[in-house]
């Protein structure tokens, strides 16, 4: 069941990835990007539950931390840049 799951959560690593190359204005990559993010934190939670370690889940809190961060710079960023137009 875990590798199942660990599949889909790779395939839909795949799909967000597909749409963040062929996005077609920079906020789409962004949230395709954002989306990778969110799955990779949880393939990271499947496996540290799969292989009984909690240093993934360690490090899938440091990821959602960093991603969290990066869509909050983005929002800044663009905000910004939609003042100035």
């Amino acid at each position: 069941m875990a590798l199942f799951l660990i599949i889909m959560t790779l395939f839909a690593i795949l799909l967000s990835f597909i749409r963040f190359l062929i996005g077609p204005h920079l906020t789409d990559r962004v949230v395709a990007f954002d989306t990778m993010g969110i799955i990779t934190v949880s393939l990271l939670v499947v496996i540290s539950v799969t292989i009984k370690d909690s240093i993934y889940l360690d490090i899938a809190f440091v990821f959602a931390l960093i991603g969290f961060v990066g869509t909050i710079v983005f929002a800044r960023f663009n905000a910004i840049r939609n003042d100035d137009a």
